[in-house]
């Protein structure tokens, strides 16, 4: 008789001699050297024999293992008594339930080894895939186990919890878990019903983990009875937090939509494509004014209300978005029942099918636009008004960008710097800013920047197109977005040139005037004193000659009294030139050539030029015009020239060198020679004084750069020294270019 299994009972006792071949599942018996010795007709099925005539073995079944093998071995050496069931995954990656059995023989001994397999894998797979899911799911169980009072909590239970694997929690512990307030009052009260009434839960609440994390979980329960006690609690526990914030947060927007189209007056609609069925939220009846009881989810009642002028538009609109399979936006009027015109904006998403070929139904919303529409008629009117005091505003005005840039200017601000519209979009303000002026509003436009000042008034100099600089009274206002952030600002400017002018023209005038008040009142002392003594000496000479009998020293009295009168009248004569010098003098102004008037006083004085070896060095160019008067110009030029020759060094040969600047509207002269030189630490408030003379020559009399300084003052112009002793004199001569005033 053998012993054998069959599935996972001990079989009984069978005849040897009985076949294998008509059992149920798969069963062989084997010897102990592995050879198969009988089968069933399932085995194999499951385990097929090689056709190639192979020793039928078990070990030529490709369903060894090293953990079978060891089981055999196990039970045909006595470890076991009879039986070993295990369950193996073979070399063919199925799973198989063995159960292995010693055959017996009649004397007791030991023949072979019985084996039945049960082929698993589908259940080893189910349970696999079931622990998958819960894993990814995140679902763990519990059991409450009342007769010991002891909790039980899965690993994922635990883990959702933030614990390890090692923690045993008690009831109170489990309970403590949910958060304090209703979370856990609820769950006790739960548990406490589920406990008397059989009642089971499904339910979520919030519980604070292990490391102090708020964790939203779906816990169910149920309940095991036995005799009408409660001997068993247990369900399940699943981490629900992520999905539940979303569905939170869903709601959250879900409401403040509802509530959002409701204050907004947003209309939602949905359109069937395939029942043609409308559907309009409350929002919609109350826009289009329509009893919600008279519609019949009908798209004509959308079509009845639009505006006779806006149906054709409409209608192309919508059949060309819906053949192209695209959303679509749209603005038309509609008429409401009592007659009143509304605007309305609609947009609507197209939704297809799972083919993407087949438009399902179309969503969408509708507001009310008519006060936008209103406001931005009234805002364009605004617009047109503004832009029509911008273009024909007096002043120059301008937009300009936070960069610097221009964004538009008009045309009195084009006049004044002489370009063109087009010219100045393209141009950049720092190209036609005065350099020493960019940084003149720096600090203000930074204040701008920081919110701290809304406007700035500052005068800036620009360049006209034709090169002349303007000066501008600049005024800078900020313009802000919405927002309250600067969108750009507004720019004012107004040509004060001619003031500025004007103003400069006064001041150089007082000055002049004060200048030549003052060389008069000490030119007045000068001559009172002087003609006070030339009085006194002539009434003197012709009482000695009255008196005197003696007809060589009355000879000598005449030649004394002859040289008086001579220097009375050189007296008399520099009053007469200084008198003729007056502010009036503006009024003959010429253009005049500067180069021509430089040779022809030159050429007048060739003889005293040669005589004395003077070189000329004239750096003038010949087209250069100057605003004087002629006779003043030559008087300066030949005063300076005849100097150069009188104060000459003895030392070198005499140099004379005229240089030019253009400055701004000044024409300045450089006129240098290579003299005595004059020392400016002695004599620098007495150059240009009357009679004041620096050097011992017999013809210096001290009148010429006197009456110079009072002829360039009287042009407008101005003159300076510079001196070096016994090196060189510089003069410095301003004048105004001649390109402002008429010939």
């Amino acid at each position: 008789m053998f012993i054998f299994i069959k599935k996972k009972q001990i079989l009984k006792l069978i005849s040897p001699l009985h076949s294998l071949s008509a059992f149920p599942f798969a069963i062989a018996i084997i010897d102990l050297n592995f050879h198969i010795k009988d089968y069933s007709e399932i085995w194999i099925e499951e385990f097929p024999f090689p056709k190639n005539g192979t020793e039928i073995s078990l070990k030529n079944l490709n369903i060894l293992s090293e953990k079978l093998i060891k089981c055999i071995n196990d039970v045909a050496s006595n470890h076991v008594i009879s039986y070993k069931k295990i369950e193996i995954k073979s070399k063919n990656n199925n799973w198989y339930s063995w159960n292995i059995a010693k055959a017996i023989d009649e004397e007791g001994n030991i023949s072979g080894i019985i084996l039945s397999a049960e082929n698993i894998t589908y259940q080893k797979r189910e349970i696999q895939l079931l622990n998958n899911a819960v894993q990814v799911a995140q679902i763990g169980s519990w059991e409450l186990d009342l007769l010991s009072n002891k909790l039980y909590w899965s690993s994922i239970t635990k883990y959702i919890h933030d614990l390890t694997d090692d923690f045993i929690p008690s009831l109170e512990q489990g309970i403590n878990f949910y958060k304090p307030g209703k979370h856990r009052e609820k769950i006790a009260k739960l548990v406490n019903n589920a406990i008397t009434s059989g009642k089971p839960w499904d339910t979520e609440l919030i519980i604070i983990t292990a490391k102090n994390v708020e964790k939203w979980v779906r816990a169910k329960g149920e309940v095991e009875f036995v005799n009408g006690k409660c001997i068993r609690v247990f369900g399940t526990f699943q981490d629900i937090n992520k999905q539940k914030l979303k569905d939170l947060k869903y709601n959250e927007v879900t409401n403040r939509l509802k509530i959002a189209t409701k204050t907004a007056r947003i209309g939602i609609w949905e359109y069937n494509y395939e029942n043609k069925h409308l559907f309009w939220s409350n929002e919609m009846f109350s826009l289009y004014n329509i009893d919600k009881q008279k519609f019949n989810g009908h798209s004509s009642f959308w079509n009845q209300s639009l505006h006779p002028d806006d149906k054709e538009f409409c209608s192309k609109k919508i059949e060309e978005c819906l053949a192209k399979k695209e959303d679509f936006e749209i603005e038309f009027r509609i008429i409401v029942p009592n007659g009143k015109i509304r605007h309305i904006k609609s947009v609507a998403c197209v939704e297809l099918d799972s083919s993407e070929n087949n438009i399902v139904k179309l969503v969408g919303a509708n507001w009310d636009i008519s006060e936008l529409i209103h406001s931005k008629l009234q805002l364009s009117k605004t617009e047109e008004s503004l832009q029509q005091a911008f273009e024909n505003s007096s002043v120059g005005m301008a937009l300009i960008s936070l960069e610097g840039n221009w964004i538009n200017v008009n045309s009195s601000l084009c006049n004044s710097v002489g370009y063109s519209k087009e010219e100045m979009i393209q141009t950049k303000i720092t190209n036609i800013t005065h350099p020493d002026d960019l940084s003149k509003d720096t600090e203000f436009l930074k204040q701008m920047h920081l919110g701290e000042i809304s406007n700035y008034t500052v005068n800036k100099r620009f360049y006209h197109k034709n090169g002349s600089i303007i000066t501008a009274n600049l005024t800078v206002t900020t313009v802000k977005k919405v927002s309250g952030h600067l969108s750009h600002f507004i720019a004012q400017l107004i040509d004060i040139s001619p003031m500025i002018a004007a103003e400069n023209k006064t001041k150089s005038l007082l000055e002049i005037t004060k200048n030549q008040n003052n060389s008069l009142l000490n030119f007045a002392h000068i001559v009172s004193h002087n003609l006070r003594s030339h009085a006194t000496n002539l009434l003197m000479l012709t009482n000695f000659i009255k008196d005197e009998t003696d007809p060589n020293e009355k000879a000598h009295l005449e030649v004394m009294l002859q040289n008086a009168s001579e220097s009375l009248n050189e007296t008399v004569h520099h009053l007469n030139d200084v008198v003729h010098i007056s502010t009036n003098a503006e009024e003959n102004l010429r253009s005049v050539n500067l180069f021509n008037s430089v040779k022809r006083v030159k050429k007048n004085i060739s003889a005293i030029l040669e005589e004395n070896n003077a070189k000329c060095v004239i750096n003038i160019p010949k087209n250069l015009k100057i605003k004087a008067v002629p006779a003043y110009l030559d008087s300066i030029l030949l005063n300076l020239f005849t100097n150069s020759v009188k104060y000459k060094s003895e030392k070198r040969d005499l140099v004379i060198e005229l240089n030019f600047k253009i400055k701004n509207d000044d024409v300045i002269l450089y006129f240098l020679d290579n003299g005595q030189g004059i020392d400016l630490e002695r004599h620098q408030n007495k150059i240009f004084g009357m009679y004041k003379t620096f050097h011992q020559h017999k013809d210096a009399k001290g009148i010429g750069l006197f009456i110079t300084k009072n002829q360039i003052e009287a042009m407008n112009g101005s003159i300076t020294v510079e001196s070096i002793v016994d090196k060189e004199t510089l003069f410095i001569l301003t004048f105004k270019k001649a390109e402002q005033i008429k010939n």
